[in-house]
């Protein structure tokens, strides 16, 4: 992306599409758990719509929608919450890696248990995709990816 148009026509568009595709996005994240989707499809449509108004209005604009300097901690937060999750679950009381009914919140019963704990992986998976779309294509788009 080294030589860059504005077109006010496509960043109209963009900026009307985006907040609409963000919020499938989100929906897809937080009803993944018990219908088609989740995560991984939710964080790539996340990105879709961040990359979307990168490409519409260039990356210097769009850096102010999700600068690079909070996408690699937004992806590490990502990937926290899905470990974290996981091993909290295993070490008070779970038998396995990702045993819900091991977590911590009290006056749950098991089948809400694992409801919130596919929940809480699913939104860390997204914002872990999400974050690792948009690196990838900054990373691109700078020139900087060797082979």
């Amino acid at each position: 992306m080294k030589r860059s148009f504005e077109s006010p026509i496509t960043l109209l568009g963009a900026r009307a599409l985006a907040p609409f595709i963000m919020m499938f996005g989100l929906y897809v994240i937080f009803h993944g758990h018990y219908s088609p989707g989740g995560g991984f499809q939710g964080g790539a449509l996340l990105a879709a719509s961040v990359l979307l108004m990168r490409v519409a209005s260039g990356s210097k604009t769009s850096s102010l929608i999700l600068s690079n300097a909070v996408t690699t901690p937004m992806g590490v937060v990502g990937v926290l919450i899905y470990f974290g999750t996981g091993l909290l679950a295993m070490f008070l009381g779970g038998s396995n890696f990702l045993d819900y009914e091991g977590l911590p919140i009290p006056g749950m019963s098991p089948f809400y248990l694992r409801y919130t704990g596919i929940l809480i992986i699913e939104v860390g998976v997204g914002l872990a995709v999400m974050a690792a779309l948009v690196l990838i294509y900054d990373k691109m788009a700078d020139g900087e990816v060797s082979q």
